[in-house]
């Protein structure tokens, strides 16, 4: 049975990697609608749109389904469905601050699930206000250190400099640059002028001071609130400020 045990547990793993990838499909194509739909569907007059749909592309969404989701926008493929965006707060265990970021068609739904994956998995529910206080809108770029066209700190540095770019982090898969949201455009195309290639570049919620996590136990609290978030629909973006070290990250893997 040892044989059929391991096909089975792969089969769940790649049934769970699928499901995954689904959802992160759809979400990145309600992105796209959403983009199309507010600045125009030709990418070359509308940044956001280009943005979106190069995000989607990084991360193997097909080309039929991204043309399917432009189309949708403008209307000339049926119809297309009106989004809202909604922002919820919560704290974690730890004092963790979170900001849910919610696209949907259905305030109601999008205000339970949230309202539930929080609660249910040992977070609360934030007043209005509270937690987005502790996080500044930015342009955040995000340039590969891999694959054939790399950046690293120094030269990404003096390519995006005068273009806006207020910050650059190693994160050790990413640098990330980042910016005024206004000049989120400028530093993207200095990336690209100067070669390198990039992962995103999007306006994001970034947290003004991190909370250090010093405990595994608190580590997988944390984590087990943010996957069951990132597993609903309505959520498209989940901002948090934990700091949890590379030892703790050993430990929960």
């Amino acid at each position: 049975m040892s044989g059929h045990s391991k096909w089975a547990t792969t089969k769940h793993k790649k049934a769970a990697i699928d499901a995954k990838r689904g959802k992160l499909f759809a979400k990145l194509i309600k992105n796209i609608e959403v983009a199309a739909r507010t600045g125009g569907p030709d990418p070359n007059g509308n940044p956001t749109l280009y943005d979106a749909i190069q995000k989607a592309k990084k991360n193997s969404v097909p080309n039929d389904n991204i043309d399917r989701a432009v189309k949708r926008a403008s209307g000339s493929d049926g119809a297309s469905t009106d989004y809202i965006t909604i922002m919820y707060e919560a704290y974690l265990a730890g004092g963790v601050a979170v900001l849910i970021e919610c696209l949907t068609d259905n305030r109601n739904r999008s205000a339970s699930d949230v309202r539930v994956a929080v609660t249910r998995n040992g977070g609360t529910m934030a007043d209005v206000g509270s937690v987005q206080r502790l996080f500044n809108r930015k342009g955040v770029v995000e340039v590969d250190v891999t694959g054939e066209h790399p950046g690293d700190e120094d030269s990404v540095l003096e390519a995006t400099l005068d273009a806006g770019a207020e910050e650059i982090r190693d994160d050790g898969e990413v640098i990330r640059v980042f910016s005024d949201p206004n000049d989120l455009v400028s530093v993207r195309k200095a990336v690209q002028d100067a070669g390198f290639d990039y992962q995103s570049a999007e306006v994001q919620f970034v947290p003004s001071f991190t909370e250090a996590i010093t405990q595994a136990e608190t580590a997988a609290k944390i984590f087990k609130v943010l996957d069951a978030l990132e597993d609903l629909d309505d959520v498209q973006n989940v901002y948090s400020n934990e700091d949890v070290p590379d030892e703790i990250m050993e430990q929960l893997d």
